[in-house]
């Protein structure tokens, strides 16, 4: 890692305006300050991607229930290399196996420190086969978890990568009704 600190914001399945016409409030204020912001797919509608601009520099991948549009915008699997750690990113969709498994095989063939993925909708952070494993969950459809969640990572002298959890998605519009 070099000297500078950077801060990352992960996100995926924000499956909107299906779960919502504004991003959560509890998200917007966890994202404040983030350089750049991560999406893992299923985005569902472009106009997500304008909503995370307004917040920080925005890249991803699409999921399995995006359009062309996205696809085009996007692609589904990127390797970035930011500050000399080399970040994959998938939606981790796909037959007969776990995520997790999904994920990582998409880049067997390429030399990841870290793969964010989602699809599943549960937060997950494991190193496996020397690989640090990240699935952010949902900021918007919790579907069987406790909590809503998204991810920081920050990239500096060390790396840190944490959930962040929240169970009231009111929208600014909601709050103030």
């Amino acid at each position: 890692m070099l000297g500078k600190h950077l801060k990352i914001g992960i996100v995926s399945d924000t499956h909107m305006p299906e779960r919502g016409q504004q991003l959560p409030q509890a998200l917007i204020a966890g994202l404040q300050g983030v350089d750049r912001i991560l999406h893992a797919g299923d985005w569902t509608s472009s106009y997500v991607v304008d909503l995370l601009s307004n917040l920080a520099p925005v890249d991803g991948v699409v999921g399995n229930n995006d359009g062309l549009e996205l696809y085009h915008q996007f692609g589904k699997r990127k390797l970035l290399m930011i500050e000399g750690l080399r970040i994959g990113i998938i939606h981790g969709d796909g037959n007969k196996r776990t995520t997790e498994e999904c994920a990582r095989s998409a880049f067997a063939d390429h030399e990841a420190d870290l793969i964010i993925f989602g699809h599943s909708h549960s937060p997950w952070k494991q190193t496996s086969r020397g690989i640090l494993m990240f699935n952010p969950g949902s900021p918007t459809d919790k579907r069987r978890q406790p909590r809503y969640s998204y991810g920081i990572l920050e990239l500096g002298e060390t790396l840190r990568l944490e959930h962040y959890y929240y169970s009231d998605k009111s929208t600014k519009e909601e709050l103030g009704k």
